[in-house]
């Protein structure tokens, strides 16, 4: 089964925060698999929090980008026009934000059927894409 990570499951992989030990652990897991894809606006996204100056422990570029380099072993899913036709749509249908949207899009466009995610709602499916919160 092919699963889709969205970017707070990267962001926790590199927490070092006491209180996201579990979480942490959870995502790195997931991150150990061969079956993942990621898009290429999650790498985005991953790498302005992580760098961002205002977290508490920000990576440096290097670092940030290393990361990158390595989750590109994974399947990575462009940016497309139809992801963002289909975001759109998802949007429109389902109330999401567009972010959120152009996640579940670029799941769907891979072929995935989970997406991992903090962010959504646990079990509800969306354009076939069932959303799993791996923290519950």
């Amino acid at each position: 089964m092919t699963a889709f990570l969205d970017t707070n499951i990267l962001l926790y992989s590199i927490s070092t925060a006491a209180d996201e030990v579990s979480k942490r652990m959870r995502a790195i897991a997931l991150t150990d698999r061969d079956d993942c894809v990621v898009s290429v606006q999650v790498l985005q996204e991953f790498y302005v929090q992580a760098t961002r100056v205002s977290r508490t422990d920000p990576l440096p570029h290097e670092l940030a980008a290393g990361l990158i380099k390595t989750w590109l072993r994974f399947r990575v899913q462009d940016n497309t026009v139809p992801i963002l036709q289909g975001a759109l749509e998802i949007k429109r249908a389902f109330g999401l934000s567009y972010w959120d949207s152009a996640i579940i899009s670029a799941a769907r466009e891979a072929g995935c059927s989970e997406l991992f995610s903090e962010d959504l709602s646990h079990g509800q499916i969306v354009e076939g894409v069932r959303i799993v919160d791996p923290f519950r």
